[in-house]
């Protein structure tokens, strides 16, 4: 009796008959795994383009990407959302993110071990122009990661501020130069789709995320939160760990295949892939603040040592 007092206050809370609702249960069917996480709806995602075994590895790996994509976005979002963020609760998501892209970064070897590169260099010629570089999740993890400024291209940043239009600040956004033709400086056919189809979603998405990402729920905490070690640890973390370790991690696999020698070095895209993905050419930082200068100037080339763990901030 007392569940069912529960069950009706709930119910009564929403103008409901919590007896209709109960009544439904005895025509319900008991829920299984595969309903549950609809295995077969799941496994019937993979359709390939040729008859090349290894493109099947080539496309659960990447769908497997998105899926942690999707996880790592819906725990910024509760620190985005949260109206009373404490220390503790800010650093276990972080802590959670940063193991979410540790076990994507390590997953690379299922990519640098586990295609033969023949057949990758000639399954990857029915997929231009498409491009991992159009992985929509990932953009929105970088909107939801830090002020836009440090998206922007280096060389435009002095140009961009919180008065600049979004429409503005996406076009020189730091990924924006490797969708450019550089003969031309006209956008190619890779970002063109990517924008037709995603670009009304990243206005809105920046706009949702421009006072509210990590970086900017950081810098609103009361100065002695700013300084508690473990969370800026867990921010340091989280930064080496997206855009050095996990950037290293794609470079390396990716330069397996594309300097074997068997066909052109280009990435399915066009881009200069080598420039673009090196961080120490990009130097894609979130939280520049919370490194040293050695430590900003040395960003990704020597790895910073697995980043110094702080003991005091």
């Amino acid at each position: 009796m007392e569940i069912y007092d529960q069950l009706k206050a709930k119910y009564d809370a929403i103008g409901q008959d919590v007896n209709v609702h109960l009544s439904g249960l005895l025509h319900s069917k008991p829920i299984t795994y595969w309903d549950y996480i609809h295995t077969d709806a799941l496994l019937n995602l993979q359709i390939q383009r040729t008859t090349l075994p290894d493109e099947m590895v080539f496309i659960m790996y990447h769908q497997i990407n998105e899926l942690l994509f999707k996880m790592i976005l819906w725990e910024i979002e509760q620190v985005a959302d949260c109206q009373d963020l404490t220390t503790a609760f800010f650093a276990e998501k972080l802590n959670r993110i940063s193991r979410y892209f540790d076990m994507l970064s390590s997953s690379f070897e299922i990519m640098g071990k586990g295609m033969e590169v023949a057949q990758y260099m000639k399954f990857r010629d029915t997929l231009t122009p498409a491009s991992g570089f159009q992985s929509a999740q990932y953009r929105m993890i970088e909107f939801a990661s830090t002020e836009l400024i440090n998206l922007i291209d280096i060389r435009f940043r002095a140009t961009i501020d919180r008065n600049t239009p979004f429409s503005h600040a996406y076009d020189h956004l730091y990924w924006q130069a490797a969708g450019k033709d550089h003969k031309t400086g006209k956008k190619t056919t890779l970002i063109q789709l990517f924008e037709q189809r995603y670009m009304d979603d990243f206005i809105v998405f920046m706009q949702k995320y421009n006072t509210v990402n990590l970086w900017s729920k950081f810098k609103s905490l009361p100065e002695a939160d700013k300084k508690d070690v473990t969370l800026v640890n867990a921010m340091r973390h989280y930064d080496h760990t997206v855009n050095v370790l996990w950037v290293m991690a794609h470079y390396n696999a990716a330069a397996k295949y594309l300097d074997s020698g068997e066909k052109s070095a280009e990435a399915t895209g066009g881009s200069d892939w080598k420039k673009y993905m090196h961080p120490k050419y990009q130097k894609r930082i979130f939280f520049p603040e919370l490194w040293s200068t050695e430590e900003l100037e040395n960003w990704g080339i020597d790895n910073l040592e697995g980043h110094k763990v702080l003991e005091t901030v």
